[in-house]
């Protein structure tokens, strides 16, 4: 009996310190469920990136409204028949400025 007892705790022992230290044990399954977590986050990112860019496929395949707004915004496109101004924001008031070229 007692050997029995003694062959069952051997076995016992192996085989925690498999679960615990060994190839496939509770480390190694926490730290692929991890990488699974990253990765799917990762994926959700990138889905979300790629159906922004399908819509603005989209978008400039049915309408030149959205091709003239990034000539506009990316190009500088400025019509025959239009006049352009530029605003620029100042960091102070422009009293500031005059106040310091004068004195």
């Amino acid at each position: 009996m007692r050997v029995i007892l003694s062959i069952l705790l051997l076995l016992l022992l192996i085989l925690q310190v498999q679960l615990w230290s060994g190839r496939g044990g509770l480390p190694e399954i926490w730290s692929l469920r991890e990488q699974i977590r990253e990765q799917e986050a990762e994926n959700r990112r990138l889905q979300a990136r790629n159906e922004a860019l399908e819509a603005e496929v989209r978008n400039l395949r049915e309408g030149l409204d959205a091709i003239e707004e990034r000539a506009r915004t990316e190009l500088g496109l400025v019509r025959e028949d239009e006049i352009f101004f530029e605003v620029i924001e100042l960091d102070r008031p422009l009293r500031e400025l005059e106040q310091d070229d004068n004195g």
